[in-house]
């Protein structure tokens, strides 16, 4: 099926061009998801969508347009074609854009499960129950209130006037739940996660039972007293603060004046401890894949070692701008939109202390396992944020007393600088996008409660 998709992509290059336009791209793509959602042993919904289409961008004198269309056939790609040209007429000149100098594919394996085409939608749903019945089983979970099974597969390829023609498959599988402990005013909130390429790698009993310890440990929160403290976030609340740190590294962040890195490259913005690379490589990545959304080959770009901050993340565009090469980080949400800067998989580099480790370093301060509003509580160019929270104390290096209703506040800088350890036991968390975090010890914030 990708090699009928690189077909239609390369049929399409050439309509742009007998539209007129001087250089030509195509992205086709096909996708294929399912979705179950349970309730009380039972199901609530389930869907099995599909979708089709195409996206072009014609190039002409410095000058880009863009339309998408999901009819295929020789008539519907020349509308399309004549759309995308007529969008570049009518576009300002830019003198930076135009198709990647080198475009390529890199050699990622194992993107493509078979597996999963052999998974009925009654396993599919059997799986989901099963998660919502660990987290029903402990003692304390009061309610259920959301247990979700979804899958993807999907076809992509890319064509270019350049010569450039490429396709690849995958697919991906994942599963949560969302349990609540305790009751009333107390009523807390715990969620499980897994993900991989199939459901065959999908723990159901530990994503229901994840969900269920994570609200029994929040039972009877109160508001701690304000304290400056360290401060343990967990692997959930790292993967956050990564992704939200991920997206100021683009390019376009920085050129647009809105990242505090703006000014800082090769300059120390973190402990030696803290390494983050950007790797569009990673077979287990949920958004690895051989090529990036303007044909460039993806790669392993690392943004932050040994404390240092050593680049940006580029498109062809930004890295023309710039004056450099692209990082192979053009991203396209689907075939309806063109491609921009983005983070692929960010990786932060694990350490050799366990979560507990990590605890008992603290000695007495605040564990973090669950903050809100960090996208609106964090200034981008000052880096300042306070975010609402919630977890347990850490008292004489364990966990101690359950809060909520804190605020933790500092500024990014501020806070890698003052990483003291990292954890070990890295996952893959899709919170700010696809990121593999690990818990991470900061050495000392500010905690406002009661």
């Amino acid at each position: 099926m990708s090699r009928e998709l690189e077909t239609t992509a390369g049929r399409a290059v050439e309509a742009v061009l007998r539209a007129g336009a001087g250089d030509a791209e195509a992205w086709a793509e096909e996708t294929v998801s399912r979705h179950v959602r349970v309730y009380e042993g039972d199901v609530e919904s389930l869907s099995d969508a599909g979708g089709r289409g195409l996206g072009l961008r014609a190039f002409d004198d410095g000058r880009v347009g863009y339309a998408y269309g999901t009819d295929l056939s020789d008539g519907g790609v020349a509308e399309l074609a004549r759309a995308a040209r007529g969008a570049a007429e009518a576009a300002d000149p830019d003198d930076h854009g135009g198709l990647p100098d080198d475009p390529g594919a890199a050699p990622v394996e194992g993107l493509h499960s078979p597996a999963l085409g052999g998974w009925s939608t009654e396993r599919k749903v059997e799986l989901a129950l099963a998660a919502e019945r660990a987290a029903r089983a402990r003692p304390g979970v009061t309610q259920v209130e959301t247990v979700v099974y979804s899958d993807a597969e999907a076809r992509v390829a890319m064509s270019n006037s350049r010569g450039f023609t490429a396709g690849y498959q995958s697919t991906q599988a994942w599963a949560y739940a969302s349990a609540f402990a305790g009751e009333g005013a107390d009523l807390m909130t715990g969620l499980g996660l897994g993900l991989a390429r199939d459901p065959d790698n999908l723990d159901p009993e530990a994503i229901g039972t994840e969900a269920a310890e994570r609200a029994l440990a929040l039972v009877g929160a109160r508001a701690p007293e304000t304290r400056r403290c360290p401060v343990v976030l967990d692997t959930f609340v790292a993967a956050s603060f990564v992704g939200f740190i991920g997206s100021m590294l683009s390019a376009e962040a920085v050129q647009r004046g809105r990242s505090l890195f703006a000014d800082k490259e090769g300059e120390e913005v973190a402990n030696a401890a803290f390494a983050l690379v950007d790797d569009g490589t990673d077979r287990e990545g949920p958004d690895s894949a051989p090529f990036d959304g303007e044909g460039s080959s993806t790669r392993r770009t690392s943004l932050i070692e040994e404390g240092s901050l050593l680049t940006f993340l580029f498109d062809t565009r930004t890295a023309r701008i710039a004056g450099r090469g692209t990082t192979g980080n053009a991203t396209r949400g689907s075939y309806r939109s063109p491609p921009t800067v983005g983070t692929t998989n960010l990786v932060l580099a694990a350490g050799e202390a366990t979560l507990d480790r990590l605890v008992e370093q603290a000695g007495d301060g605040l564990l973090v396992t669950d903050v809100a509003g960090l996208h609106s509580g964090v200034n981008p160019v000052s880096g300042t944020f306070s975010v609402g929270a919630s977890g347990r104390l850490i008292e004489g290096g364990e966990r101690g007393t359950p809060v909520r209703e804190l605020t933790i506040a500092s500024d990014l800088v501020s806070m890698l600088r003052a990483v003291q350890a990292v954890g070990s036991e890295a996952r893959w968390v899709p919170f700010g996008g696809s990121v593999k975090a690990v818990p991470l010890l900061i050495g000392e914030m500010s905690v406002s409660g009661a």
